[in-house]
């Protein structure tokens, strides 16, 4: 299993648009074939900063999805809406 976490920075202005577009889309990528958990986090003490938290059977499936259409829907929507450049990790449990 691949656990995915991404940290995103938004505009103040903008961090409505973003939950539009992540809960339209949330259970698309939820559904997507390897997908087995996603949740989106929010951090504590910078309310405009999220984290997307999602387990992958292997990263194979994480790249399919990465280059499948519903990615480059949603990231296209959510790019234009960054304050900062994103982050991503790929990690493993010990």
């Amino acid at each position: 299993m691949l656990i995915r976490i991404v940290k995103l920075s938004f505009e103040e202005e903008k961090i409505s648009e973003f939950l539009s577009t992540f809960n339209a889309h949330k259970e698309q990528i939820k559904n997507f074939k390897g997908c087995t958990h996603l949740e989106l986090l929010r951090d504590k003490n910078k309310s405009n900063i999220f984290f997307t938290y999602s387990y992958w059977n292997n990263e194979q499936d994480l790249e399919n999805y990465r280059n499948s259409d519903l990615f480059n829907n949603v990231w296209s929507q959510t790019k234009v809406l960054f304050n900062n450049r994103p982050e991503a990790w790929s990690v493993e449990r010990q």
